[in-house]
């Protein structure tokens, strides 16, 4: 059985960008040859800060794939991101499939649908004037 996956991984921006496109085409390479699909490879999060510098770096280029594959694939891919070193963080998480197991409730026609609760009137408070001469003559 195939299950859903999303990897994101960061690499390193100190890599030229032919060297970077051929990274990116090797982890993809990586997840058809052990037997997954991928699904998309998005590189638009690109170039961006990092929260914490990682090996006194503080950029990197962030990609994001989804693919599908075998529950031994997230295991290889990680051992082999890993030991690259262009590569500071990476996460490989399965996708859930939503799953209901509450029962929709019956639609009800409008006419059925009680009228509108109408507001209880506000009485308006008295002054704060009037209010202080009946504390003083207690």
């Amino acid at each position: 059985m195939m299950n859903r996956y999303e990897m994101i991984y960061i690499i390193d921006t100190g890599l030229e960008e032919a060297a970077r496109k051929e990274l990116i085409e090797k982890v993809s390479a990586l997840v058809t040859a052990n037997g997954g699909e991928i699904e998309k490879v998005d590189e638009t999060w690109g170039k961006r800060r990092l929260a914490y510098a990682i090996d006194y770096k503080t950029e990197g280029w962030y990609v994001l794939v989804t693919f599908k594959g075998p529950a031994e694939l997230p295991r290889e891919l990680e051992r082999n991101l890993q030991i690259s070193e262009n590569v500071l963080r990476y996460l490989v998480v399965k996708l859930e499939e939503k799953r209901s197991a509450v029962k929709p409730r019956p639609v009800r026609p409008a006419a059925e649908e009680a009228a509108p609760v109408e507001a209880a009137p506000v009485e308006e408070a008295a002054p704060a004037e009037e209010a202080a001469p009946a504390a003083e003559a207690e």
